[in-house]
């Protein structure tokens, strides 16, 4: 029984257990943890590494030991996590255990379940059909199970619909969210351009992806279908793109189909893989067939040894 098929209350609770229980013994501290980040409070000074911010520069210990010191900053007790949860039609589809649109709920849930207990504000921002719909941040469980309730209650109504604006959702949550904080994206990241996709192409959302990241820590969750990556060998089918309503016959029982197919699913997720490395946000990716608290775990755990050296400011970005 897929999560859509609970009542709200009892789908809740469900993901909440399946958080807190598998999650939480590998999760000690303050916060999260998914993305440690700077605070405003001096900690200890220690030796410069390769990679370490030049604006944490400790100069007086420098001059004292003649060898470059930073002085590190304790995390700040007060978080402020801001959610951008893509359920553009795209986001209806799912062919395994989930749909994608409850693995990104799941998402979500994950980063809010393992915050919220410390009274640290939890917001969220909801896209479809080019529209954005705005969950002021509070504090608290009742307010996160708001939230959650409200993307539950999110339901494909069978119309065809505009195509979804990640980017301009993106800058919006920039421009309208200016506390420093924590920023989860939630998407598959599909975009018009992705029918003729290059790897090498910079993707539409990306320019205002890096201007997110130059303000805030923030995570990319990627929710992808393993039909999305490659087409089984089942005859002549009609696929249609929900965003346009546009129908295309495909022979799936070509091998040239099915091969020239994966190439472009491949080249589309490397293009995201290489555009979120290049703004310096985290890149988790779930799918609907995998065990998503399991991949979860192994993305936090390998982040949290590479985290100091992928979160600097990018390099030709205003502050």
């Amino acid at each position: 029984m897929t999560i859509s098929q609970l009542a709200p209350e009892r789908a809740l609770r469900r993901l909440e257990l399946t958080v807190v229980r598998r999650l939480e013994g590998y999760l000690h501290g303050e916060h999260l943890g998914l993305l440690p980040g700077p605070g405003t409070e001096l900690a200890e000074a220690r030796e410069y590494q390769v990679g370490d911010d030049v604006r944490r520069m400790d100069w007086a210990v420098t001059a004292r030991t003649t060898v470059p010191h930073v002085r590190d900053l304790i995390a700040d007790r007060e978080l402020e996590t801001w959610a951008l949860v893509d359920l553009s039609a795209s986001m209806d589809f799912g062919t395994s255990q989930l749909e994608k649109r409850e693995l990104a709920v799941a998402a979500v849930a994950t980063v809010g379940f393992l915050t919220h207990r410390l009274g640290d504000r939890f917001g969220g921002l909801m896209l479809r059909d080019s529209s954005l719909r705005r969950w002021p941040a509070r504090s608290g469980r009742l307010a996160l199970y708001g939230l959650l309730r409200a993307l539950l209650a999110e339901q494909d109504n069978g119309e065809v619909q505009a195509r979804s604006d990640l980017a301009g959702a993106l800058d919006s949550m920039a421009r309208t969210q200016r506390k420093r904080g924590l920023r989860v994206i939630v998407s598959d990241f599909l975009t018009p351009e992705d029918g003729e996709v290059d790897s090498r192409m910079e993707p539409s959302w990306e320019r205002a992806m890096r201007k997110l990241t130059a303000q805030h820590q923030v995570l990319a969750v990627e929710i992808i279908d393993p039909r999305e990556l490659e087409l089984p060998n089942i005859g002549v089918v009609m696929i249609g793109d929900p965003e346009t309503g546009a129908i295309r016959e495909i022979d799936t029982r070509k091998k040239r189909v099915r091969d020239q197919y994966a190439a472009a699913a491949l080249a589309q997720r490397e293009r995201t893989r290489i555009a979120l490395r290049r703004v310096g946000a985290g890149h988790l990716v779930l799918r609907t067939d995998r065990d998503w608290v399991a991949d979860t775990v192994r993305f936090v755990l390998a982040y949290r040894r590479m985290a100091p050296r992928l979160h600097q400011p990018p390099k030709g970005v205003a502050r």
